[in-house]
């Protein structure tokens, strides 16, 4: 059956980790939203290239994508890729490949306008606080640091994300501490970096957090056994809480670690790489909460298409 709605547009994020799929309607309703981990960027942090199983992986689940955006009589579609394709050096060569298979070409986006797409999806369905926010988005290969007051101000994109700090850093099944340290504190280094341009991030009111990592922190501190959107957009995830749920996992072994609830078996791998990135910011900031939403980058894009309608 075909529920295509005219005037559909959706969006495609082709990121380090997972490869994301929203399709919305006219009014902004949700028609598919898909998360595929592809791993796109397995590597990448090492060799500057997309080797041929991760490209085959995510060319694998753009096909699944297209027959989707078919049965959806082929919305306006816009094609992000992030920083796995920022750093490839092959990144041309499978943008070729995923253009034959979509129809469209990705676009290679900046971490800043990354950054600008995830605040607008943040906001849409949340309200930041008009006296100043501070939005996370922990990617696999980058994270996006975006301050806004009534609107965003200034964004930042350091390069750590839940797979390039695994692959830098946890080299042990569990992590030992010290590399657990080291990933830490690589972390807040490059925080040190953003904070030395805009030191007023540690002055904010709020901090929304999104993405793969932080909404599965949220997920697995619920004891999500389905995963439910709903139930984590808005939800107060406290410093304590993610402490706890990080030395739960770091101390696991990734055998063990596999059996959480709220934790998807795929990313269970490169979660503790993402709870060093999580962790380290929020010990950075002395913050005591933030709030989640499970609105990001796609969201941001499809907002803007809608526009264009």
């Amino acid at each position: 059956m075909n529920t295509s709605v005219h005037g559909a547009v959706a969006a495609i994020d082709i990121g380090t980790n997972s490869t994301n799929l929203l399709i919305v309607n006219r009014d902004g309703r949700t028609l598919e939203r898909r998360v595929t981990v592809t791993r796109l960027g397995q590597g990448v942090d090492q060799t500057r290239i997309l080797s041929p199983e991760a490209i085959k992986r995510t060319l694998s689940c753009l096909k699944e994508y297209r027959d989707l955006l078919n049965r959806h009589d082929s919305p306006q579609l816009r094609i992000v890729a992030s920083s796995a394709a920022r750093d490839a050096l092959n990144r041309d060569e499978f943008f070729d490949q995923a253009e034959e298979v979509l129809g469209v070409r990705p676009e290679l986006v900046s971490g800043e306008e990354e950054a600008r797409l995830a605040y607008r999806g943040c906001t849409s369905q949340l309200a930041p606080d008009p006296n100043g926010h501070l939005i996370i988005d922990i990617g696999g290969g980058s994270t996006e640091l975006i301050v806004g007051t009534s609107q965003l101000s200034q964004a930042h994109s350091i390069d750590v994300g839940a797979v390039r700090i695994t692959e830098r850093h946890l080299r042990h099944d569990p992590p030992q501490p010290e590399e657990l340290l080291n990933a830490i504190g690589e972390v807040q280094d490059l925080f040190d970096d953003v904070l030395r341009i805009n030191p007023s991030i540690k002055d904010v009111q709020q901090i929304i957090g999104t993405a793969g990592t932080i909404v599965t922190v949220a997920a697995i501190e619920i004891g999500q056994q389905v995963f439910d959107a709903n139930e984590l957009q808005g939800f107060q995830l406290t410093r304590d809480a993610i402490e706890d749920v990080f030395r739960t996992l770091a101390t696991e072994s990734l055998v063990d670690r596999r059996h959480n609830p709220g934790l998807p078996p795929e990313r269970a791998d490169v979660i503790v790489g993402g709870c060093c990135v999580l962790v380290a910011l929020m010990r950075a900031l002395d913050a005591q909460e933030l709030i989640v939403s499970t609105n990001n980058i796609l969201d941001g894009v499809c907002a803007e298409l809608l526009n264009n309608l």
